[in-house]
């Protein structure tokens, strides 16, 4: 009633595209400034984001990107996009700024989508929904699928013990690298795209 091989491909799979470690310091950056409890909050909420957008589209995945005439590629480029747009605000400074963004929810935006539940991840677990054909293939799938979301609300939740060792400053380091990795994620997600489009012209 379980295939542990499918289960460890995709488990696998989402893990690299959905990158545990590297979301940390993406995710302290998000979140720095707001109390502790919060922050566990806004990683459960991150979790639960991703996972409900990832389950929708498991489901109903071609019939939704069909209904709206949305292409895998803009799918990609779009998701690029606005991570770029987070990225610079990194890496510039300006989240520090305006006292509006602490009262801003990140947990929904850019956290749980598009960087948990981004493109890659939504398009590997359509194909994998797709060619899973029988019960026990279905299983493993969904499993797969919970246990990577277990292991990014653990990373995200446990990561906060990160912050009491490197202080303000730190965080503000942190930020900037976290910029920096999420603009070059962002332009390698718009480039994957792109090179698709030009493919399947």
């Amino acid at each position: 009633m379980f295939d542990i091989a499918v289960f460890g491909s995709l488990f696998l799979t989402l893990f690299v595209i959905m990158d545990p470690p590297g979301i940390t310091p993406i995710f302290l950056a998000l979140t720095a400034g707001r109390p502790a409890k919060v922050q566990r909050r806004m990683a459960f909420q991150a979790v639960c984001v991703a996972g409900g957008v990832i389950a929708v589209f498991g489901v109903l995945g071609h019939q939704i990107l069909d209904y709206l005439h949305v292409s895998v590629p803009a799918l990609m480029i779009a998701g690029g996009l606005l991570l770029l747009l987070i990225a610079l605000d990194l890496l510039t400074g300006k989240t520090d700024e305006p006292k509006q963004t602490k009262d801003v929810n990140v947990a929904l935006v850019p956290l749980g989508m598009p960087l948990l539940a981004g493109p890659g991840a939504i398009v590997s677990v359509i194909l994998a929904v797709q060619k899973a054909d029988s019960v026990s293939l279905q299983i493993s799938v969904w499993s797969a699928i919970l246990a990577i979301h277990v292991v990014l609300w653990l990373v995200m939740r446990y990561s906060l013990l990160i912050i009491r060792v490197i202080k303000d400053g730190g965080v503000v380091l942190v930020t900037r690298l976290a910029g920096m990795m999420l603009s070059a994620i962002a332009v390698q997600q718009i480039i994957n795209g792109v090179t698709q489009v030009i493919r399947g012209s």
